[in-house]
């Protein structure tokens, strides 16, 4: 019961769709009906709005974070890694939207911050290195979920590949147009506006 009652406040938790909020709050319109229409922080930048789409980027990988936070204090490292799992899938599959979020980046690398810092740090400097070299947010965001598994192994914390595994083949798949158009060359470079 514990474990249902850390999934399902960490899902809920992530399914707080902030890119939405923060977009319609300062009148920048519908944040589905920009760009590539995803809630997230990448696409709240295509609006050119700087501070909100920072704005988006903390407030989504936090969720992640406070989730694993709150679940460990609460009920122990396992709740942590089923909440920090359930805030990810509530980004990306938010009750309050139909089950049409975001693509859980930000989300990911905020739960992995909280459950392994270390972690966490590896994956956001994969992360930032990739985009230094592609300036392709989705490419960085593949290659950081890809790294995590192993970075995992490598870092000392195997008990986390599988729930790393499982974040990042949901990552691959919410990115399949993103990788469509990486083969193509027709993905957009990071802070393009729409």
């Amino acid at each position: 019961m514990t474990l249902i009652f850390a999934a399902f406040g960490g899902y809920l938790l992530g399914s707080v769709p902030f890119g939405l909020v923060i977009t319609r709050a300062l009148g920048l319109g519908d944040l589905r009906q920009i760009g590539s229409g995803n809630i997230g922080a990448t696409n709240v930048l295509r609006t050119g709005n700087k501070p909100a789409a920072l704005a988006t980027l903390l407030l989504d990988s936090g969720k992640g974070a406070i989730a694993v936070l709150i679940a460990r204090a609460l009920l122990g490292e396992h709740a942590a890694q089923i909440a920090g799992g359930a805030a990810f899938l509530g980004h990306v599959f938010p009750i309050w939207l139909g089950f049409k979020g975001g693509k859980g980046v930000a989300t990911f690398l905020g739960t992995l911050l909280a459950l392994a810092w270390p972690l966490g740090l590896a994956a956001c400097a994969t992360w930032l290195l990739t985009a230094f070299i592609s300036r392709i947010s989705s490419l960085s965001a593949l290659i950081a979920a890809a790294a995590s598994v192993p970075l995992a192994y490598v870092l000392g914390r195997a008990d986390l590949m599988i729930l790393c595994a499982l974040l990042a083949a949901l990552v691959f798949y919410r990115h399949k147009a993103n990788i469509a158009r990486i083969a193509d060359g027709t993905e957009p470079k990071i802070g393009k506006k729409s």
